[in-house]
């Protein structure tokens, strides 16, 4: 994990994102004290049970949203793009993480202390409503998402999330799967063995072509009929 503190904020998208209506003061404030720290594909980012101190950010990279029940299996919530508020779903609700986060590839994270954060929001009214409608936003996006995933059979669900890594996350028909069949087994709620089949069925169909981690959508339109109606 890198570490390097940093103060250019007049090129940070978290100026434009975030501080639209901080006075530059402010801006300058949070900018000398922001850290930036970049994680490597595995590392973990926030540990569940950890005390809530600081405010993060997702930069670049791509990261999971997970839960370790008491046996030891994993939950994921949801994936994690660049404009993110990784730690926004728990940073006001309470003092400790009730989720993980790791990143899935070389990650960085915009790091502000939490009181800083809290103390804007309370006499900075616009502000905080800035921050409540991105709190809004991602937990809408988190609970839809779970629901169109779970409404569709293996197939279907298995369709949407090769469609979201290739429209929302890469923005192209080619790329590697992020995450491994065990990961997009637990993001489906599916086996990692139903995972594996409906992959290979799927490449069989010509739907897919897949090189290990390497995935080409061949035939995009039959694949959102079977996201839609899977």
């Amino acid at each position: 994990m890198d570490h390097v503190s940093l103060c250019e904020c007049d090129n940070c998208d978290l100026k434009d994102l975030f501080f639209g209506f901080v006075d530059p003061e402010e801006v300058d404030s949070m900018c000398k004290t922001r850290v930036e720290k970049t994680y490597q594909k595995g590392e973990e980012i926030i540990m569940a049970g950890n005390l809530i101190s600081d405010f993060i950010y997702l930069k670049s990279g791509l990261v999971k949203l997970f839960r370790t029940d008491s046996h030891g299996k994993s939950q994921i919530i949801a994936i994690g793009k660049p404009m993110d508020f990784v730690s926004l779903m728990s940073v006001f609700s309470d003092e400790e993480y009730k989720y993980s986060v790791s990143a899935l590839e070389q990650s960085t994270v915009c790091i502000i202390e939490l009181s800083k954060v809290t103390d804007l929001a309370a006499h900075n009214g616009k502000f905080a409503l800035g921050v409540m409608r991105k709190m809004s936003r991602i937990s809408d996006n988190i609970i839809l998402d779970f629901l169109e995933i779970r409404k569709k059979q293996l197939r279907g669900r298995i369709a949407h999330v090769i469609l979201m890594f290739s429209k929302d996350v890469f923005n192209s028909s080619v790329f590697d799967l992020p995450i491994s069949r065990k990961e997009f087994a637990e993001f489906i709620g599916m086996t990692t063995e139903n995972v594996i089949r409906t992959l290979s069925e799927f490449r069989k169909d010509k739907l897919l072509r897949i090189y290990g981690k390497s995935i080409e959508i061949v035939n995009m339109e039959m694949l959102e009929r079977i996201s839609e109606h899977g």
